[in-house]
């Protein structure tokens, strides 16, 4: 009987063809996947994915991701990386993989504020309490310790208001207390500003946090057109215990965000740079108009913080948040926002694009000193500085229509 020769459709998806090994380039290869393909029963039985030395399931890893991962660890100063859809996943994931009902979480009350609202929502559902407390105060904070405290969130520099903590200071507190694990959004840093796992030295050792969290949506990205988080640690055990929350919670990534996070990643000193380079320059010139009451930027003098920025960082990001003098209303300051033509309203940081967004204060702050009057954070570009200033300039003009 004469053998039947496949259908078009069978040689299509199983062909024999297999590139040549050995091909390099400027960009490592993308692969993308769900299913992995085994050799046999007994490499399907064998197959590890926890110590990255094979693969078993596109959640697991991939070549890309793996890449992606090592790279960010060496960015980080740290040994062992995961990655998440988004940094909010990231922060969740911390929480979610080392607390239980009956534990509590301290946050900086000047904290991303999906981060103080999990708090709030999930974290309180399931019995885990939480409390708030002033990162430029590290005696507030060793008031607050107890057996029941599992976890302390760090934030350098503060969102929206950009004070910079005491992280020394907040550390060494922390450590005084070997069952609470510190954890850092490291996120304007970018793993740039300064090293999260060594800004201290304690006889002669090197000390820093046990995980830095980054939204590698800002800064790794540069785009402004991905979300994605990570998780990075210097403690296998630690990195075991949120790889296993990490797999169970079947967080992943889609290859394309990998191909576009790490496409960014060798420019990002270079852009890091250009941003804190313009922002210094807009920030001392927010400093000559009258209109504010208070210019925001942990390199300036003045900003809340900025001796324990000088101790700690040597670089400043590219955000910085103006308060109007209470002789404007918010509705004056929204018609400044509405009348800027280069700057463009959006939430993010980190871009090449520059942003502003107002902030309500009172509703977001339980703690410490609140700016009076209506914040404005602004996000710097890659636009041409002068430019910028000039736009700045230009939409004031709206504040006394």
């Amino acid at each position: 009987m004469k053998q039947r020769k496949t259908a078009p459709s069978t040689d299509l998806i199983h062909h024999a063809y297999e590139p040549p090994v050995g091909f390099k380039s400027v960009v490592p290869g993308i692969h993308k996947a769900s299913t992995v393909i085994f050799d046999n029963t007994v490499a399907l039985r064998a197959r590890q994915w926890k110590d990255k030395t094979g693969y078993t399931y596109g959640l697991h890893g991939t070549p890309s991701t793996f890449t992606l991962e090592e790279r960010l660890a060496t960015l980080e100063g740290g040994v062992q990386t995961l990655l998440a859809p988004s940094g909010l996943a990231a922060l969740a994931m911390v929480d979610m993989a080392l607390l239980h009902a009956d534990d509590e979480v301290l946050i900086p009350d000047n904290a991303y504020g999906p981060n103080k609202d999990l708090a709030r929502g999930e974290l309180a559902h399931w019995g885990i309490t939480h409390q708030f407390y002033d990162p430029l105060r590290a005696d507030e904070l060793a008031s607050l310790i107890t057996p029941r405290t599992k976890l302390i969130w760090l934030e350098a520099a503060g969102s929206v208001t950009l004070e910079f903590p005491d992280l020394i200071g907040l550390l060494r507190v922390a450590r005084q207390h070997p069952h609470v694990i510190v954890a850092l959004d490291n996120t304007w840093g970018a793993g740039l500003a300064f090293d999260a796992f060594s800004f201290d030295e304690v006889g002669k050792q090197a000390q820093g946090v046990d995980i830095s969290v980054h939204a590698l949506t800002k800064y790794p990205s540069g785009g402004a057109d991905v979300l994605m988080g990570s998780i990075t640690t210097r403690d296998e055990a630690l990195h075991l215990k949120l790889k296993m929350t990490h797999m169970r919670m079947g967080l992943g990534v889609g290859g394309n965000d990998v191909e576009a996070v790490l496409r960014g990643l060798p420019t990002l000193p270079l852009r890091y740079a250009a941003h804190d380079a313009a922002t210094r320059q807009i920030a001392r010139w927010w400093q000559t108009r009258p209109e504010v009451s208070q210019v925001l930027h942990p390199a300036l003098p003045e900003s809340p913080g900025h001796a324990h920025w000088a101790q700690t960082c040597s670089a400043a990001g590219g955000l910085v948040s103006v308060v109007f003098d209470e002789r404007y209303n918010p509705a004056q300051v929204d018609a400044f926002i509405d009348a800027l033509r280069l700057f463009k309203i959006g939430y993010s940081w980190g871009g090449p694009v520059s942003l502003a967004v107002p902030y309500h204060l009172p509703s977001m702050r339980t703690v410490g000193d609140v700016p009076r009057g209506t914040l404005v954070r602004l996000a710097i570009g890659l636009e041409d500085t002068q430019d910028l200033i000039d736009d700045l300039a230009q939409a004031l003009t709206a504040l006394t229509v």
